[in-house]
């Protein structure tokens, strides 16, 4: 599936971003990604609207892969990600 088409599915499934709530996406599954996983998490915040976005069971390569792009915050970081131990990433 493309990153296009996976935030269209996950905005529709998850709604219009009205109200309270939060988002609670579980990323355990995630084996194959690149930097667009990182876009689609980036499209999800800005469609969330007043609810917030919380990721549970991040992978660690996509912990590295937000930190290599400097966009810890997409992971919902504020700060780099403590202890992160220096990895290779491959595609």
């Amino acid at each position: 599936m493309e990153a296009g088409e996976v935030a269209r599915t996950a905005i529709a499934a998850l709604g219009n971003g009205e109200g309270a709530g939060t988002w609670i996406i579980d990323a355990a599954a995630l084996q194959t990604f690149d930097s667009s996983c990182l876009a689609v998490l980036l499209e999800l915040r800005r469609h969330a609207g007043a609810r917030s976005v919380e990721l549970r069971r991040v992978p660690p390569r996509l912990e590295h892969l937000a930190v290599a792009y400097g966009m810890e915050f997409a992971l919902g970081q504020s700060q780099p990600i403590a202890n992160a131990p220096a990895e290779t990433l491959r595609p």
